[in-house]
């Protein structure tokens, strides 16, 4: 195959930058004392301020403004239309740039590919409610959450809980979702619930998706989930206590909602492997620049053959994880389904930033474990991806089970 990326991905990364460069790094500088001190950055309740949840949605709005917000929406839900090849080569080149834990850049000037935006979920609305929602999700006025997982139903969808029983014109929804991601901030939710529990304890369907807005009677957020060292949190557990939703906010058909949830979560996993090999590239070259410059010995340690093994481990990785991701894209945009192609990617690509991060703090030696050099908050989000949209022991089910259904080919 040629990597050669589309003219109009490189066009579009080059004002991508220049967009980020313009006014929200500007906005970054002028707010460091905030964004910057997780004292101020969390209220007490381990909640964004308010006042970073308005710079939030200042660059969300903007950047919906000059087309990037929605460009990996489809176009028929009137996004940009973009593929997977261009929006992984975008995802790696912003995380590249600008490296980790910048809070308005990485999240909301391009969203998260399935959780927020024009995410490929809303095609299974009936088009009389995505004419209700689309243009505020659109405009990043209004943002939304993905309530797949609960306590004890992660890996194993089918040991979800919540349930939702029809009655007249509506559905009645109770039960709980946890680890979900944008839940304490979101507009609205896309939350799946069980229809048919004979169908669901069978593994045979019996799970439905619905679309409702989170100021709904019954719709809390009841506590943040901080993890890894933050004093609060992105991610929320949402409690489900009677919800009312119309029929007309079912998001595909009765029972049918892990389809819906999966059309979805295979385009999440591509965009989180192309954000791995970016923040891999920037760690590398932050690596090799401190290699050039610090000296032992009486000379640099670039010199030495134990930094030297630390950075081609580095370079091999990425190299590795670069050609897996750009070539598992290419196989999406030309149609094939790539199951377990997606699996390998997504385990690969995760495992890889966390060694590249752990070589490269390991480099810069104890340089490398303060926070000045934000290694140490790469080294934290890379061991946090293990997990998300499938641990690796999860991918590599999907893969052995792909491969014994006679699916060898590569």
């Amino acid at each position: 195959m040629d990597f050669t990326l589309p003219e109009e991905a490189v066009a579009i990364g080059e004002s991508l930058i220049k967009f980020i460069d313009r006014e929200v790094v500007p906005l970054e500088e002028a707010h460091r004392d905030l964004l910057g001190n997780e004292r101020r950055l969390f209220t007490e309740d381990g909640r964004f301020a308010p006042e970073v949840l308005a710079l939030r949605k200042t660059v969300r709005m903007r950047s919906a403004e000059e087309g990037f917000y929605t460009m990996f929406g489809s176009e028929a839900l009137g996004g940009g239309g973009l593929g997977p090849i261009e929006a992984v080569y975008l995802q790696e080149l912003i995380n590249a740039r600008y490296g980790p834990d910048r809070p308005l850049i990485q999240t909301f000037v391009i969203p998260s590919p399935f959780t927020n935006g024009l995410t490929p979920l809303l095609q299974w609305l009936q088009p009389e409610t995505l004419d209700l929602y689309r243009d505020g999700i659109a405009s990043g006025e209004k943002t939304l959450c993905f309530g797949l997982s609960e306590p004890d139903a992660g890996s194993d969808v089918f040991g979800m809980r919540s349930r939702a029983v029809r009655d007249g014109d509506d559905w009645v929804l109770t039960g709980t979702k946890q680890w979900i991601t944008n839940a304490p901030y979101a507009d609205y939710a896309m939350v799946f619930a069980v229809t048919d529990p004979d169908a669901a304890a069978a593994r045979k369907g019996g799970i439905t998706g619905f679309f409702l807005r989170t100021d709904q009677a019954g719709f809390s957020v009841p506590s943040t989930i901080p993890v890894m060292g933050h004093l609060g949190a992105e991610i929320g557990i949402i409690a489900l206590e009677g919800v009312r939703v119309a029929d007309s906010h079912r998001m595909g058909a009765v029972g049918e909602g892990l389809k819906v949830a999966m059309s979805g979560v295979n385009t999440g996993r591509l965009g989180m492997a192309g954000s791995c090999v970016g923040l891999a590239r920037w760690a590398l070259e932050a690596a090799l620049d401190y290699a050039k410059t610090r000296k032992t010995f009486g000379k640099p340690i670039a010199e030495h053959q134990a930094i030297q093994l630390h950075l081609a481990d580095c370079a091999m990785d990425i190299y590795a994880a670069r050609s897996m991701v750009q070539n598992c894209a290419w196989q999406v945009a030309t149609g094939k389904r790539a199951v377990k192609e997606i699996s390998m990617v997504k385990a690969f690509s995760t495992e890889m930033l966390n060694r590249v991060m752990d070589r490269c703090i390991q480099v810069h030696g104890a340089m490398g474990l303060t926070n000045e050099l934000r290694l140490e908050a790469g080294y934290r989000f890379a061991r946090v991806m293990r997990i998300p949209d499938g641990t690796g022991e999860i991918q590599r089910r999907t893969i052995a089970q792909r491969l014994l259904a006679g699916d060898v080919d590569f």
